[in-house]
């Protein structure tokens, strides 16, 4: 069909959508005023418009609210009965209305203990450093009076005789042998002679009974032997020799129950006598010896390789291991 020779009816009544064409227009077609689903009418999905009337990227006019003074309450728009209100109003702007509020989260400062942060780690290491160094003080303790007791009570002694000097013995000999009143103390003229040793007492200071003391020890097989009887139990002892050197250094040997001890009797000039001087070399040193329990057998010899001028005065026990 062709405009304006077919039809009983112009083009614009042929055509319903005859006005949107540039001739449907020139012929006065309109577009229709009711009917379902034509473009216009109410209810109508799509709202059709004339070719070029549509523009495009500007915004859709929204109708605003009526404003109301300050302090005045704008009254509100009734719809239609059954129909919401045109206006619709979010229940924030109504008196006593708003939004539900969440409850505010504390903030956290960022000194004084840290909170809001991770751990503590100068705090953790402080703490480590601390622990570690009062293990340390302890062991360290621990190990200082082991080692004081072992020399107390003379525990853990070896089977084998040992022997020790001391750095600077005192000059008096009686005192300590009081002290220790319970071990044998025998003067050197009591003990048994042998190798052409033989008692004298010319020379003074001697702490012996009579100021009597053993000489001629200068000699390789001159010996003194004690055999002590009373020893409470085995275990450690410490032997001390009272004698006298002419001011210079003298060594002799120590033989415990037949066995020769690996450190000689070290007759030191302690007491710094002048050279020739026995008068002024009266002193003492000591020697490590391992008893039994009952009687023992104490020999100091001079031996080949041994320096034996020295003059013998006491000899004395002291139960343990000591250093003085």
């Amino acid at each position: 069909m062709t405009p304006g020779n077919n039809g009983a009816s112009t083009p614009e009544d042929d055509d319903p959508f005859g006005y949107l064409y540039a001739d449907g227009q020139a012929n006065g077609a309109q577009p229709p005023s009711g009917g379902y689903g034509y473009p216009g009418s109410v209810g109508s999905v799509n709202r059709a418009r004339s070719v070029g009337q549509r523009q495009y990227g500007q915004q859709a006019s929204v109708p605003t609210a009526p404003t109301a003074q300050y302090g005045q309450t704008v009254p509100q728009q009734q719809g239609a009965h059954g129909q919401p209100s045109a206006h619709y109003a979010a229940p924030e702007t109504f008196p006593g209305g708003g939004a539900p509020t969440s409850p505010q989260q504390p903030a956290y400062s960022d000194g004084g203990g840290g909170r809001g942060r991770g751990p503590n780690t100068k705090g953790l290491l402080i703490g480590a450093v601390a622990v570690v160094a009062a293990v340390v003080i302890g062991i360290s303790l621990a190990m200082m009076n082991g080692n004081g007791d072992d020399k107390a009570d003379g525990g853990g002694a070896s089977s084998t005789p040992s022997a020790e000097q001391s750095a600077e013995p005192s000059q008096s000999a009686s005192g300590d042998a009081g002290s220790e009143a319970e071990l044998p103390t025998i003067d050197a003229k009591a003990l048994q002679l042998g190798g052409g040793a033989a008692t004298a007492s010319d020379v003074k200071g001697a702490q012996a009974d009579g100021g009597v003391y053993v000489s001629g020890f200068n000699t390789v097989g001159a010996s003194v032997t004690w055999t002590v009887n009373g020893i409470p139990k085995s275990g450690k002892y410490t032997l001390y020799t009272g004698y006298s050197v002419p001011g210079k250094d003298q060594s002799a040997t120590l033989t415990v129950n037949g066995t020769p001890s690996t450190t000689g009797v070290e007759l030191k000039n302690w007491a710094r006598a002048p050279e020739g001087d026995f008068e002024k070399g009266w002193t003492k040193t000591y020697n490590y010896v391992q008893l039994n329990k009952g009687t023992n057998t104490i020999k100091i010899s001079c031996e080949q390789g041994n320096q034996c001028d020295a003059l013998l005065d006491q000899v004395w026990l002291v139960k343990g291991w000591v250093d003085s």
